[in-house]
């Protein structure tokens, strides 16, 4: 199942590379040591806005501005990442972006958010409550809501996996920590255009097991969040990216909050690069594997680096925070 074509995905490489420049994949030697197998490390915590969200945002905001119409504002929900990427692209275009975000939600990405214009508003206790907020505030203040997930925003988000494919070559394996799904259905995207045999790993928490029930089961299933990776905190998958992955993932695996906290110290030590929960989780899934990918060429995407420098200090320091 293909949900950007050629030419989708090509336009997005252009409206990206517009704003930045390709980041690093790097094959890292202590994550081989460690993995006991060759490790490429792409590195979207490098980005404008520290995650590979801002991709997505750079080709869906160019992507309006083709259009004919331009909205009079933009509403979108997140914990933070997302909700980096909107306003970073509108800026661009002079278009004022409302994010709302969960209580509690990471104060550092809340003041990133500001920092880049956008207006903040806070509303209730998960992703999801935030979501269905923005969604009325969409329709009573005449704004124009920004989806968590669209093949827009996969085909945005498909150019790291582009220059991953292109640095490294046809990975046997590569892993990718599932939110909403962009990042993974980006994966995909790219392996497909490409031709490439590589198997695509999904990785959830242990703790928001959506994707993995809806993987098993072949259908969108919902499911109860606990866990301290907010970029994996999703307990209503997307319709569309359900399909996607599970026409074209080889598998959807889960790692616990002990493993995400483990995998986050392992990259620090290996690489000097903090990765925030969600950004950890696919190096987690990898080093869960032991034997089976004993000599095998693996990809592993740090999705990001925003990540409260007091809950990092925990984590090096060898705690697993509780969960949001």
């Amino acid at each position: 199942m293909r949900l950007v074509s050629d030419d989708a995905l090509e336009q997005a490489v252009r409206d990206v590379r517009a704003a930045m420049g390709p980041t690093l994949a790097n094959p890292w030697p202590l994550l081989a040591e460690a993995a006991g197998c060759e490790v490429w490390l792409k590195h979207e915590n490098h980005t404008p806005t520290g995650a590979f969200k801002v991709r997505g945002g750079l080709h869906l905001l160019a992507d309006m501005a083709r259009r004919e119409t331009r909205p009079r504002g933009l509403i979108t929900a997140t914990r933070g990442n997302h909700g980096q990427s909107i306003p970073f692209a509108a800026a661009r275009h002079g278009i004022p972006v409302t994010v709302v975000v969960p209580r509690g939600n990471s104060a550092e990405k809340n003041a990133a958010m500001r920092a880049l214009g956008a207006r903040l508003i806070e509303h209730g206790e998960n992703f999801d409550a935030a979501r269905q907020y923005a969604e009325e505030l969409a329709g009573a203040e005449g704004l124009e809501m920004v989806p968590s997930f669209s093949p827009e925003l996969v085909a945005g988000v498909a150019t790291y996996a582009l220059e991953l494919f292109k640095a490294a070559g046809g990975l046997d394996v590569v892993f990718v920590p599932i939110g909403m799904g962009s990042g993974i259905c980006g994966v995909l995207t790219a392996r497909d255009m490409l031709g490439l045999k590589t198997d695509v790993i999904g990785v959830v928490a242990a703790g928001a097991p959506a994707y993995l029930h809806s993987f098993t089961q072949g259908k969108p299933v919902r499911a109860a969040v606990s866990t301290f990776a907010d970029g994996l905190a999703v307990g209503v998958p997307h319709a569309l990216a359900v399909e996607a992955i599970n026409a074209g993932a080889a598998d959807v695996v889960a790692v616990t909050d002990d493993e995400i906290a483990g995998a986050m110290r392992l990259l620090w030590r290996a690489t000097h690069n903090m990765a925030e929960g969600a950004g950890a989780a696919a190096m987690a899934a990898l080093m869960r594997q032991g034997e089976r990918l004993k000599g095998k060429r693996l990809g592993c995407i740090l999705t990001g680096g925003n990540i409260d420098a007091a809950l990092a200090a925990r984590v090096l320091n060898g705690e697993t925070p509780a969960p949001f």
